[in-house]
């Protein structure tokens, strides 16, 4: 019983977890710029997984090496149909974070590059394999790094929608299973057993 106990403390524990950038790397600074859709869509450069025609975008910004980071990435998968997400590398934990990242947006299938770096990094492999020529896929993860921190986001992942049902802003810092990903989201929560 006290096992079971602990098991279901570490696992809420981990529910809105998030990693926060390493230490001798910048703190995050307090938001200079509001938290802004246009802004993302704007300055930006990431990947999308799901509908691409949606009206309905999640941006979310991820460190490739943050297991909370992979940990959405899973949970979002069963809400893809009725969303556009927007993956958005950012450089916060070590440098394979950058150069991992610039991978991701140069792949020819970005998408499932993330899956294939994803099991990598479950299967304590390391994740992704730098390619090479990505120097200006790194420069846009340093772009994307420093305007998650002019948000004033201090962990990945870090989330920014409009609501689907209300229309507000949401965002979110920390990662989620699917149900509570999709009531953030205004959207239908997968039936269960998807």
């Amino acid at each position: 019983m006290l096992k079971l106990s602990l098991a279901a403390l570490m696992a809420a524990s981990l529910l809105f977890s998030g990693c926060k950038d390493s230490p001798g790397t910048a703190p995050a600074k307090a938001a200079s710029t509001p938290v802004s859709v246009a802004a993302i869509a704007a300055e930006a450069k990431g990947f999308t997984a799901g509908q691409a025609m949606s009206s309905r975008t999640v941006y979310v910004f991820f460190d490739a090496q943050c297991p909370h980071c992979g940990a959405l990435w899973e949970a979002a998968k069963p809400l893809r149909s009725q969303a556009k997400f927007v993956w958005i590398p950012v450089g916060l934990l070590n440098p394979a974070s950058t150069t991992q990242g610039a991978t991701l947006l140069a792949a020819k299938d970005p998408v499932a590059a993330m899956d294939e770096h994803e099991a990598s990094l479950r299967a304590q492999r390391g994740g992704i394999t730098a390619a090479g020529d990505i120097d200006a896929q790194k420069a846009s993860v340093t772009q994307n790094t420093e305007l998650m921190t002019r948000f004033g986001f201090a962990s990945v992942p870090a989330i920014v929608a409009t609501h689907a049902q209300t229309g507000a802003l949401v965002t979110q810092e920390g990662a989620m299973p699917t149900a509570a990903l999709a009531a953030l989201l205004g959207l239908q929560p997968p039936a269960a057993g998807s």
